[in-house]
């Protein structure tokens, strides 16, 4: 009857629907001074359809075919550009405004090519852009922008409930994030303190216009990144009237409202509500998370040369435990045994303001960003007990950065800094089993830190623009202690290079030398005797010096060929004075990470081979391929170099996107990662009691650290999308079934000291001991998904 009744709702959604077209407008502007461009040509990139801009820079499409677009501008005296990506959906109003550059080369006329080659002069290689079909009709993604990064050559992904990013064998730490230029730190739901990953993504994809994400090759203003930088850059909210979109899935719903305010300002707001914890309580799961996320930027063109925006971000997560299971699973007892309660909230708030002179535009940027953590144990999960975990840690930052851009000098010219204070505050009790004794850990941290950073970066073309060149300079300190005041330890150079062989090969090569602070959770840590151990000169920032060389071959207009080798070398990566091993191994756990005594003694190297091949809307279909072979290795105390626990080798990646007729849409993905390293358990100390009983989970072998692999995970996932256009609104029925294999992947072994009656079972031949057994864990089930968009 259900089926019977939602083929019959089809039917009538598709009678009543109208073959809607939609319109495109924007306008054209100098990048430098902000002044309209008039008579520039703007073309719908892959047809002949072409408009004009007027004198005061607009220009305007009607009657356009829906679906994923670009356009092309060109003009007397520009650069060729190329918008990012955008959706046209029917009866609605699309804007997309372009800003171009001046060229350093006055053209006697505009010539516009079938191809493109408008790659970043400063970073022409490690550099993906993702464009908004992508983020909204990825299979097996459900719009969440970390999941979407996952599929880009050099990036793995830990489990399948994870967003942690482990991008050319660095660790889940080294990736920073911007949203429209404010610093983000925190991008995903139930975040790692200390780390970058979480569960969900807090960015709403209806704001998002374009991502920028770079692998390497980073730019000289982005600092303290040593594996990645996400750039997200953010819509305007509409400037013809109120717009309100609500997105409903299967395990929240949000509604998004954009808009103008006035003549010269605009807004975009949403508001988003988990409802997971209602599924999970339903089919017996042992944990109830809860989220809720907010997001808002409100843009305001005070005149022609100065134009101010507000950005704001923030999140409310919360995890409690479904205790009150019947007759649980053993893998259901085994996760309400070690699982805390989880309270989390953060935010990022910044005023970004730009002006725009006759020779150069720069840039302020005002921000502050907070997060809070907490999370605690009782015993037996009874509160009429005592906690035998207490975890609450709050970290803040406020930061002022200003950038001046000289784009049309005899060279292009960037300069810029920024001063940061941050506040750091933990109280922290565990109980701890080591030495064969059990011990508390109980203090209490409040750290004040001032930091700061200077950079430039200056970029020439020579032999008739054939040959790019630029080069970066950034130094960064703090006074957290000696080694990390002086400017000269993180003195940060690099240097990009392209070569046009032809119009269709290119050569690019880039080095550097990247540097990353120890996270707050480090710097604040403080042992028993409430010392702050690690605020002496063994603690140092990190250190990785890259080499990268590629080739890009474009041999049509919409494909794209490219093969980049990489090298990353690390020195002063952060040991764990209590296992011995590398920090770079750890950060994918719920929590917190670096809350021990570290050293900066250890180092690592990465390196490794990507392939990406890349078809761009020919006949209606999208292809992406990619594929990469690396190995990441870090060494112990001993100076040994070990796998890492992200050494998987192989990352394989197909993802396809096909536009049927009647505003259908299909699309694929294909995921083949190779075997995660994994370490035994040392069962002599995981089945004494005083040891199992601290934190109900057994101990890791680290004399055998990562001496263990893992089987290979394969994954498919599919989407369908049905759009309907009604005259005053839009309706996006999509479904999405991830896994459809119903591959099961090989997980870490669980261990547990119950019987299957749920009581502990002691060791017969020795009494201070359990019996531990051995529980097959396999990972992975169909995950099917349905939801809908409506758009006002």
């Amino acid at each position: 009857m259900k089926s019977l009744c939602l083929f019959f709702l089809f039917i009538l959604l598709s009678a009543i629907s109208f073959a809607q077209k939609g319109i495109i407008k924007g306008r054209i502007y100098n990048v430098k001074t902000n002044q309209s461009i008039e008579s520039a040509t703007i073309t719908i990139q892959g047809t002949t359809i072409s408009s004009f801009s007027d004198l005061n820079g607009n220009y305007i499409f009607t009657g356009v075919e829906p679906g994923f677009k670009r356009v092309v501008v060109s003009s007397i005296g520009f650069e060729t550009t190329i918008s990012p990506e955008f959706q046209v959906q029917g009866n609605q109003i699309t804007f997309i405004d372009v800003v171009v550059l001046e060229s350093s080369t006055q053209l006697a006329e505009v010539t516009v090519k079938k191809s493109f080659n408008l790659k970043k002069i400063d970073s022409p290689l490690s550099l993906i852009r993702i464009g908004v079909q992508e983020i909204e009709k990825s299979a097996g993604t459900n719009r969440d922008v970390s999941k979407v990064v996952q599929s880009v050559p050099g990036v793995g992904a830990t489990a399948a409930n994870r967003n942690d990013l482990i991008v050319r064998g660095g660790g889940p730490s080294e990736n920073v994030f911007y949203l429209d230029g404010v610093e983000i730190p925190v991008i995903n739901h139930f975040a790692t303190q200390g780390s970058s990953g979480g569960t969900i993504g807090v960015i709403n994809p209806d704001f998002v216009r374009e991502i920028n994400f770079y692998t390497g090759a980073f730019p000289a203003n982005r600092g303290n990144a040593l594996s990645s930088v996400m750039e997200i850059k953010q819509k305007d909210g509409s400037k013809d009237k109120i717009h309100t979109k609500l997105s409903v899935g299967a395990s929240d719903a949000a509604l998004t409202i954009d808009g103008p305010l006035g003549k010269k300002s605009t807004f975009i707001a949403s508001a988003r509500q988990s409802y997971l914890q209602f599924l999970f309580s339903a089919i017996g799961l042992p944990f109830l998370p809860t989220y809720t996320d907010f997001q808002l930027k409100n843009k305001i063109m005070l005149n022609a040369k100065n134009e101010l925006s507000f950005i704001g971000i923030g999140a409310i997560d919360d995890m409690v435990l479904n205790t009150g299971i019947k007759n649980p699973t053993e893998i259901q007892r085994y996760l309400l045994a070690y699982l805390p309660i989880y309270k989390q909230w953060n935010y990022a708030v910044g005023t970004v303001y730009k002006h725009f002179s006759e020779n150069y535009f720069d840039t302020w940027i005002l921000s502050r960003n907070m997060l809070h953590n907490a999370n605690y144990k009782y015993q037996d999960n009874d509160d009429n007990l005592p906690k035998t975990s207490n975890y609450a840690s709050d970290e803040a930052e406020n930061k002022l950065r200003f950038e001046r851009s000289y784009p049309d000098m005899p060279v292009k010219l960037l300069i810029g800094g920024s001063l940061k204070y941050a506040y750091y505050t933990n109280d922290t009790y565990r109980k701890l089993y080591s030495n064969n004794a059990v011990s508390e850990l109980n203090y209490s941290t409040r750290l004040n830190l001032f930091g700061y950073q200077a950079f430039a970066q200056v970029s020439d073309e020579y032999f008739n623009n054939y040959l790019k060149l630029s080069l970066g300079i950034s130094i960064s300190g703090n006074n957290y202690n000696l080694n990390m005041k002086n400017p000269f330890n993180q003195f940060s150079p690099r240097l990009s290079a392209s070569y046009a062989l032809s119009g269709k090969i290119d050569l690019n090569a880039n080095v550097g030398r990247y540097t990353m602070q120890p996270s707050y959770t480090t710097l604040g840590y403080r042992n028993s005797a409430g010392i702050l151990v690690n605020q002496n000169e063994n603690l140092r920032y990190i250190v990785s010096n890259q080499a990268i060389l590629g080739f890009e071959y474009r041999p049509a207009e919409k494909m794209r060929i490219s093969m980049e080798g990489f090298y990353k070398q690390y020195q002063h990566y952060t040991l764990s004075v209590g296992d011995g091993f590398s920090t770079a191994s750890k950060g994918t756990e719920y929590g917190q990470v670096g809350d021990e005594e570290l050293i900066s003694t250890g180092k690592g190297r990465a390196y490794g081979i990507e392939l990406l091949f890349k078809i761009m809307d020919i006949n209606n279909l999208n292809l992406t391929y990619t594929y990469t072979y690396f190995r990441s290795e870090f060494t112990n105390m001993a100076g040994i170099y070990y796998p890492s626990s992200w050494d998987t080798k192989y990352l394989s990646n197909l993802t396809a996107n096909y536009k049927l007729p009647k505003n259908c849409n299909i699309s694929i993905r294909q995921r083949f990662v190779g075997g995660v390293p994994n370490t035994p358990i040392d069962a002599v100390l995981s089945s004494k009691k005083t040891a199992w009983d601290i934190q109900n989970q057994p101990y890791l072998d680290y004399s055998k650290f990562n001496s263990l692999r893992l089987s290979h995970t394969h994954i498919v996932d599919i989407r369908i999308d049905k759009e309907y256009y009604f005259k005053k609104w839009v309706l996006n029925l999509y479904a999405d079934i991830q896994n459809v294999f119903n591959f099961k992947s090989e997980g870490s072994s669980i261990y547990t000291n119950l019987d299957e009656n749920g009581q502990p079972v002691t060791d017969p031949n020795d009494s201070s001991s359990y019996q531990l057994r051995k529980i097959e864990s396999l990972g992975g089930s169909i995950l099917p998904t349905i939801g809908m968009i409506i758009k006002m």
